[in-house]
């Protein structure tokens, strides 16, 4: 009987070492690769009409579907929103208009609203893996942003390519073309200048804000928004799979992590690598030389099951020490943090770090999960704090 049980045991750890790595040969592929990391066909809003936002929740007229052109040719889905007190003061004229996808967006009110108010905020929000415009936490997310600015802040969401109805298929260098594409139509269709338009990410929007903020900056001359705020960042793919479980619970890579020599040879069959940790200093060090004033708030939940708030230190990290020309240990820093941040009891902690032309701002909360959190008072609060910091007469 004892050895039938063994036997039995034998076999089935067998079977589950053989599908674990055939998991991990499947990783080594970039199909495969695209899939896991991007989750873009996990869309969530299968028996929804995105080209109807009404059975989303908002307002007729209130949400415009349209596209735009990426670089490489292929058309990105995108919605227009306007903040509610904007659209409670035209609600009759936008409720007379044809709801739905508009071919021409340029000829829509919502549009012109946005285009021709020189006051007008925008809000670029750019999403995690996996869904769509219209999924999960995103709405109430939406409304967040522009809660506390309900006359002026619109919100500008877009699906990269392969997600959605967005054509193409997901990588690095898709991601961050389609991201430019958006940031291009914003300043030279909408008109708003940068210093007037702020990039909001979460995940993996988080890697492709960086990667986009970093881009602006090192032009000539340099495009920097009024700010970025980053949700539940990631230091680093190959980091990020040491610590990464599908749905909370299933890991990746991370029982590799204790073999160095196996995991380091895996780590170089990483496709995309989204070295955030690197662009957030390349960003900064940017800034720092040119002159040009930067907002960066970094915010993530302790109890985020999916990316450890542990990435957001690190991050944070990599930023501060960008500002420095000798450079601060980690261990440094967190002595610095020691001294210096705010403990707000159960809302969690914050820490602000100030040059001449920056403040990078770190708030680690208590709960919020991974999603949850888009929807909480802490991001309009996040917003209207960048805000203000560019135009202290916004309210």
């Amino acid at each position: 009987m004892v050895y039938l049980l063994f036997k039995y045991a034998s076999i089935s750890v067998a079977v589950l070492v053989g599908l674990y790595a055939g998991l991990l040969g499947l990783l080594t592929t970039s199909f495969f690769q695209a899939h896991v990391v991007y989750l873009h066909k996990i869309q969530m809003t299968w028996f929804k009409d995105l080209d109807v936002p009404e059975i989303f929740g908002f307002l007729h007229g209130q949400t415009t579907p349209f596209s735009i052109k990426s670089s490489t040719g292929g058309m990105l889905y995108a919605w227009h929103i306007l903040p509610i007190e904007l659209y409670r003061q035209h609600e009759s004229a936008l409720v007379a208009e044809p709801s739905g996808f508009a071919l021409d967006i340029t000829s829509r009110f919502a549009f012109k609203l946005l285009r021709d108010d020189p006051d007008a905020r925008l809000i670029i929000h750019m999403h995690g893996a996996g869904g769509t415009v219209g999924s999960g936490y995103r709405v109430p997310n939406y409304r967040a942003v522009s809660a506390g600015q309900p006359k002026t802040i619109h919100v500008l969401t877009f699906d990269y390519r392969g997600f959605g109805r967005s054509l193409g298929t997901p990588s690095e260098r898709g991601l961050c073309l389609d991201a430019i594409a958006v940031v291009d139509w914003a300043t030279e269709v909408a008109g708003i200048p940068s210093s007037q338009i702020l990039i909001f990410s979460q995940s993996i929007g988080t890697a492709v804000s960086l990667a986009v903020s970093e881009y602006f900056a090192l032009q000539s001359p340099p495009k920097v928004f009024a700010g970025t705020i980053l949700v539940a960042p990631f230091v680093d793919v190959a980091t990020l799979v040491t610590t990464y479980r599908v749905a909370g619970s299933i890991p990746l890579l991370s029982p590799l992590a204790r073999f160095p020599l196996l995991f380091n040879y895996l780590s170089t069959f990483i496709r995309d690598k989204w070295l955030s940790k690197d662009r957030i200093a390349q960003y900064i060090r940017a800034n720092e030389a040119n002159g040009e004033k930067y907002q960066l708030t970094l915010i993530h939940a302790e109890d985020d099951y999916d990316i450890p708030s542990h990435h957001t230190e690190v991050v944070f990290w990599h930023a501060i020490n960008a500002t420095l020309p000798r450079g601060i240990t980690y261990d440094e820093l967190e002595e610095v943090k020691y001294k210096s941040k705010r403990d707000l009891g159960a809302a969690g902690s914050v820490m602000e770090w100030r040059t001449k032309n920056g403040v990078i701002r770190e708030e680690i909360l208590k709960t919020g999960l991974h999603d949850v959190v888009m929807g909480y008072p802490v991001i309009t609060m996040a917003v209207m704090r960048i805000f203000q910091a560019v135009d202290p007469s916004f309210n």
